[in-house]
């Protein structure tokens, strides 16, 4: 191959000449060409002939024949190297430490702007270009965000797997379809409590073993079921308006309690006061030390009473009704502290937040279909979500700052959800009919939902409060199904 198959093409600057060139400058010419011969020679890596092609291991475009100043680009020759380098450590100290001192000790450096595209055609399309330049805020160590600056940019969890099936299903015989009862409750000793028509029945969630508590007889109802917050004492709401206090770890009962003219369906404990709401339309606080049968009777709502939640501190009592109001009352008021009336259908869905003193949590009915956010402190409405369907129960998470809500009409639904951004973790479906009951095991881990459909399904929807593990699924395999009687 000869040197003239190598030559560059004509630039745009000689195609632009018009006149034949002179003699002398011809010889000026020449002699340039001759001194940027020798410099390609002195500065190549091999020195062979000039006569021969000049080979590497590597391929170095050529720009010679580049016009840089159709794009605004300025020619590698005329700026140094070094100064580049210099420029670049320059701006880089700068940005950083502007990214770790704050932004006004960057000192006003001006951010060079990515060069402005161009319509101009050109002979150089498919010629190799110099690289882009890149704004600086690509030299910081780390991400750069300029709505949100000062804040620490560290990689997003994943969200975290719930598994979408129950591990475990227990079939629950004349486990009843009645939106005002509250048949399910799990004690602080693993033992699970469900009425089941006339009778009570214990089932032990480390053994598995189903113990039959009592049974009420063919003129009464279980309407109610809760355990105490220590010990082995549960409470019974029946249809007769009545309380029983039973011991569970003998099969005993302690102590039958009076007061209600019509069924109790609400039951909760405060240490060793007993709160019982009936289709009475009331309240009665009971103190199972005392001889009375109840201690003190709290009037306010309009129909009956079918959600009652002690706070964490017991300092608070929260009461939901068929009136579709919630109310508020301290350990000694016989009248309503704080009374919402934002819910339009009955609220039974009841849960006071672990983590945070004063925030209660409420859902409504089949005509309202919202969960509702209260700060009990500021006495201040927080927060609405309405979730397209009957709200049934709400039960908070002590080891995450999460709730769960079940469903009715008319999606028959389990749903995680993240507070306060209020963000769905899982929404979880297997009843045939609406998730009425709804319980948390002592760890905090798994909950246990009951439906008309006669069984009580299992789900691991919450870590635990050691390894709260975002990448890994929670729970056991399953187990099979059971009857629990």
């Amino acid at each position: 191959m000869d040197d003239s198959t190598l030559q560059t093409p004509p630039t745009q600057s000689a195609l632009r000449t018009l006149s034949p060139p002179s003699s002398s400058s011809q010889l000026n010419l020449s002699a340039e060409a001759a001194s940027k011969h020798i410099d390609r020679l002195l500065n190549s890596s091999h020195h062979t002939g000039p006569s021969r092609t000049i080979y590497s291991d590597r391929f170095i475009p050529s720009r010679s024949g580049s016009n840089f100043a159709l794009f605004d680009l300025v020619s590698p020759k005329a700026s140094s190297t070094a100064e580049g380098r210099e420029d670049t450590s320059s701006a880089y100290a700068t940005l950083l430490r502007a990214a770790l001192f704050g932004p006004e000790t960057s000192g006003g450096v001006a951010f060079p702007a990515t060069p402005d595209k161009r319509s101009t055609p050109s002979r150089n399309i498919f010629r190799y270009k110099s690289e882009t330049r890149r704004s600086m805020h690509s030299l910081l160590p780390f991400g750069f965000d300029e709505a949100v600056q000062g804040v620490n940019h560290s990689p997003v969890k994943a969200p975290r797997k719930v598994p979408r099936s129950p591990y475990k299903v227990l079939d629950a015989p004349a486990l009843q379809d009645d939106f005002y009862l509250n048949l399910v409750d799990w004690s602080s000793h693993n033992v699970l409590a469900v009425g089941l028509g006339n009778c009570v029945y214990l089932w032990n969630a480390c053994s598995s073993k189903v113990t039959k508590l009592c049974d009420l007889g063919l003129d009464d109802s279980v309407c109610s079921v809760g355990w105490a917050q220590r010990g082995t004492h549960l409470a019974v709401g029946t249809s007769n308006g009545k309380v029983q206090i039973w011991d569970a770890s003998r099969c005993k009962r302690l102590r039958t309690m009076e007061g209600h003219r019509l069924r109790v369906g609400a039951l909760a404990w405060s240490s060793s006061l007993l709160s019982s709401g009936g289709r009475d339309k009331t309240i009665f606080q009971r103190d199972i030390r005392a001889q009375d049968d109840f201690v003190s009777k709290l009037s306010g709502h309009k129909s009956e009473v079918c959600g009652l939640k002690w706070s964490y501190d017991n300092r608070e009592l929260a009461s939901g009704g068929n009136d579709n109001r919630l109310f508020v009352w301290n350990q000694h008021s016989t009248q309503p502290m704080l009374k919402y009336c934002e819910h339009t259908a009955a609220v039974k869905a009841i849960a006071w937040s672990p983590h945070l003193h004063g925030l209660l949590a409420s859902g409504g009915g089949t005509a309202d279909r919202c969960i509702r956010f209260w700060n009990t402190t500021t006495n201040s409405h927080l927060s609405c979500m309405d979730t397209g369907s009957q709200v049934c129960n709400l039960v908070w998470s002590k080891n995450v700052n999460e709730l769960v809500s079940t469903h009715g009409y008319s999606q028959n639904q389990i749903i995680v959800w993240r507070y306060p951004t209020m963000s769905k973790l899982a929404t979880l479906t297997g009843h045939t009919y609406r998730v009425l009951y709804l319980a948390i095991s002592p760890d905090g881990q798994t909950i246990v939902t009951g439906a008309g459909d006669e069984t009580l399904r299992f789900w691991n929807v919450f870590p635990s409060p050691k390894s709260q593990n975002t990448d890994s699924e929670i729970g056991a395999s399953f187990l099979g199904r059971t009857t629990i009687r």
